[in-house]
Protein backbone atom coordinates (compact mmCIF):
# COMPACT_ATOMS: atom_id res chain seq x y z
CA UNK A 1 0.00 0.00 0.00
CA UNK A 2 1.49 3.51 -0.92
CA UNK A 3 1.18 6.29 1.59
CA UNK A 4 0.89 9.58 0.68
CA UNK A 5 1.01 12.86 2.58
CA UNK A 6 -2.24 15.05 1.65
CA UNK A 7 -0.65 17.14 -1.14
CA UNK A 8 0.89 14.18 -2.61
CA UNK A 9 4.41 15.64 -2.12
CA UNK A 10 5.92 12.46 0.25
CA UNK A 11 5.67 9.26 -0.93
CA UNK A 12 6.17 5.70 1.09
CA UNK A 13 6.58 2.50 -0.14
CA UNK A 14 9.15 1.90 3.00
CA UNK A 15 8.40 -2.17 3.61
CA UNK A 16 7.21 -3.35 1.06
CA UNK A 17 9.46 -5.76 -0.68
CA UNK A 18 9.49 -4.20 -3.56
CA UNK A 19 11.83 -4.58 -7.07
CA UNK A 20 9.95 -1.78 -8.72
CA UNK A 21 8.10 0.81 -8.95
CA UNK A 22 4.83 1.18 -8.85
CA UNK A 23 4.47 4.31 -11.12
CA UNK A 24 0.96 3.86 -11.86
CA UNK A 25 -0.10 4.42 -8.76
CA UNK A 26 2.02 7.11 -8.19
CA UNK A 27 0.30 10.17 -9.93
CA UNK A 28 1.96 12.95 -11.20
CA UNK A 29 6.04 12.03 -10.37
CA UNK A 30 7.24 15.16 -11.27
CA UNK A 31 4.99 16.92 -7.91
CA UNK A 32 7.12 14.45 -5.66
CA UNK A 33 9.45 15.65 -3.75
CA UNK A 34 10.00 12.88 -1.06
CA UNK A 35 10.07 9.71 -1.05
CA UNK A 36 11.10 6.79 1.24
CA UNK A 37 11.91 3.61 -0.09
CA UNK A 38 13.25 1.91 2.64
CA UNK A 39 13.30 -2.00 3.44
CA UNK A 40 12.72 -3.16 -0.63
CA UNK A 41 14.81 -5.08 -2.96
CA UNK A 42 15.56 -2.40 -5.09
CA UNK A 43 18.76 -2.82 -7.22
CA UNK A 44 17.88 -0.83 -10.40
CA UNK A 45 16.33 2.83 -10.28
CA UNK A 46 16.47 4.48 -13.55
CA UNK A 47 12.51 4.61 -13.19
CA UNK A 48 13.09 7.56 -11.15
CA UNK A 49 13.66 9.45 -14.62
CA UNK A 50 10.02 10.74 -13.87
CA UNK A 51 10.58 12.21 -10.51
CA UNK A 52 11.86 15.98 -11.79
CA UNK A 53 11.43 17.29 -8.52
CA UNK A 54 12.67 14.92 -6.28
CA UNK A 55 14.30 16.49 -3.07
CA UNK A 56 14.89 13.51 -0.88
CA UNK A 57 15.37 9.76 -1.32
CA UNK A 58 15.81 7.44 1.39
CA UNK A 59 16.60 3.82 0.27
CA UNK A 60 18.12 2.47 3.30
CA UNK A 61 18.09 -1.50 3.10
CA UNK A 62 17.62 -2.52 0.12
CA UNK A 63 20.02 -3.95 -2.57
CA UNK A 64 22.01 -0.88 -4.06
CA UNK A 65 25.76 -1.65 -5.23
CA UNK A 66 28.31 0.25 -6.54
CA UNK A 67 27.60 -0.16 -10.28
CA UNK A 68 23.75 1.33 -9.45
CA UNK A 69 22.66 3.21 -12.33
CA UNK A 70 20.36 6.79 -11.25
CA UNK A 71 18.69 9.06 -13.65
CA UNK A 72 20.03 12.94 -13.26
CA UNK A 73 18.05 14.51 -10.61
CA UNK A 74 19.56 17.84 -10.17
CA UNK A 75 17.17 18.66 -7.08
CA UNK A 76 17.76 15.75 -5.33
CA UNK A 77 19.39 17.52 -1.98
CA UNK A 78 19.08 14.39 0.41
CA UNK A 79 20.20 10.88 -0.31
CA UNK A 80 20.02 7.99 2.29
CA UNK A 81 21.73 4.59 1.54
CA UNK A 82 22.75 3.02 4.81
CA UNK A 83 22.69 -0.19 5.03
CA UNK A 84 23.02 -1.58 1.15
CA UNK A 85 25.63 -3.51 -0.30
CA UNK A 86 28.08 -0.30 -1.84
CA UNK A 87 31.55 -1.68 -1.90
CA UNK A 88 33.22 0.65 -4.47
CA UNK A 89 33.61 4.38 -3.14
CA UNK A 90 35.01 5.30 -6.43
CA UNK A 91 32.73 4.40 -8.88
CA UNK A 92 29.13 4.97 -6.65
CA UNK A 93 30.93 8.42 -5.69
CA UNK A 94 30.87 9.47 -9.52
CA UNK A 95 27.81 8.02 -10.50
CA UNK A 96 25.64 9.99 -7.57
CA UNK A 97 27.94 13.33 -8.09
CA UNK A 98 27.09 12.92 -11.73
CA UNK A 99 23.31 12.29 -11.18
CA UNK A 100 23.04 14.38 -8.39
CA UNK A 101 24.85 17.67 -8.25
CA UNK A 102 23.48 19.21 -5.62
CA UNK A 103 23.44 16.90 -2.57
CA UNK A 104 23.63 18.76 0.62
CA UNK A 105 22.88 15.29 2.69
CA UNK A 106 24.64 11.67 2.15
CA UNK A 107 24.18 8.97 4.26
CA UNK A 108 26.01 6.18 3.72
CA UNK A 109 26.40 4.20 6.66
CA UNK A 110 26.76 0.30 7.46
CA UNK A 111 28.51 0.38 3.64
CA UNK A 112 31.68 -1.54 3.11
CA UNK A 113 32.50 1.60 0.87
CA UNK A 114 31.55 3.87 3.77
CA UNK A 115 34.65 2.81 6.76
CA UNK A 116 33.76 4.24 10.32
CA UNK A 117 34.48 2.46 13.95
CA UNK A 118 31.53 0.45 14.05
CA UNK A 119 32.56 -1.88 10.96
CA UNK A 120 35.88 -2.24 11.35
CA UNK A 121 37.47 0.69 9.54
CA UNK A 122 40.46 3.14 10.75
CA UNK A 123 40.14 6.67 11.95
CA UNK A 124 42.45 7.53 8.81
CA UNK A 125 40.23 5.35 6.65
CA UNK A 126 37.12 6.69 7.94
CA UNK A 127 38.78 10.69 7.49
CA UNK A 128 39.88 9.52 3.75
CA UNK A 129 36.76 8.69 2.79
CA UNK A 130 35.32 11.55 4.13
CA UNK A 131 37.42 13.91 2.70
CA UNK A 132 36.85 12.08 -1.00
CA UNK A 133 33.47 12.13 -0.42
CA UNK A 134 32.93 16.31 0.05
CA UNK A 135 35.35 16.65 -1.78
CA UNK A 136 33.08 15.29 -5.44
CA UNK A 137 30.21 17.87 -3.55
CA UNK A 138 30.26 21.28 -3.17
CA UNK A 139 27.09 21.23 -1.49
CA UNK A 140 27.53 19.21 0.92
CA UNK A 141 26.36 20.35 4.47
CA UNK A 142 26.17 16.70 6.20
CA UNK A 143 27.99 13.25 5.44
CA UNK A 144 26.48 10.15 7.10
CA UNK A 145 25.99 11.68 10.82
CA UNK A 146 28.64 14.58 11.20
CA UNK A 147 28.04 18.34 9.94
CA UNK A 148 30.81 19.06 7.14
CA UNK A 149 32.97 22.34 8.17
CA UNK A 150 34.24 24.66 5.80
CA UNK A 151 37.79 23.89 6.97
CA UNK A 152 37.05 19.81 6.33
CA UNK A 153 35.68 20.83 2.83
CA UNK A 154 39.33 23.21 2.11
CA UNK A 155 41.28 20.20 2.91
CA UNK A 156 39.25 17.75 1.30
CA UNK A 157 39.09 19.71 -2.16
CA UNK A 158 43.07 20.26 -1.75
CA UNK A 159 43.98 16.93 -1.18
CA UNK A 160 41.54 15.69 -4.07
CA UNK A 161 42.27 18.01 -6.05
CA UNK A 162 46.24 17.41 -6.31
CA UNK A 163 45.55 13.77 -6.20
CA UNK A 164 43.31 13.85 -9.62
CA UNK A 165 45.68 16.66 -11.57
CA UNK A 166 48.74 14.16 -11.03
CA UNK A 167 46.96 11.56 -12.36
CA UNK A 168 45.86 9.29 -9.96
CA UNK A 169 41.87 9.16 -9.25
CA UNK A 170 40.54 8.91 -5.93
CA UNK A 171 40.81 7.14 -3.26
CA UNK A 172 42.51 3.70 -2.28
CA UNK A 173 39.13 2.00 -1.11
CA UNK A 174 38.19 0.02 -3.92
Amino acid sequence: MTEKSEDGRTVSLAYHGLEELPLRNLGQLETIRHIDLSNNNFSDLRALRGFTGLGTLILDRNNITSHIVFPSLPHLEVLWVNHNKIANLVLFIQTISSSFPNLKHLSMMDNEAAPSYFNGGSKHEYLDYRAFVISHFPKLMALDDTVVSEEERRAAIKVYSQITSSGSRGTNRT
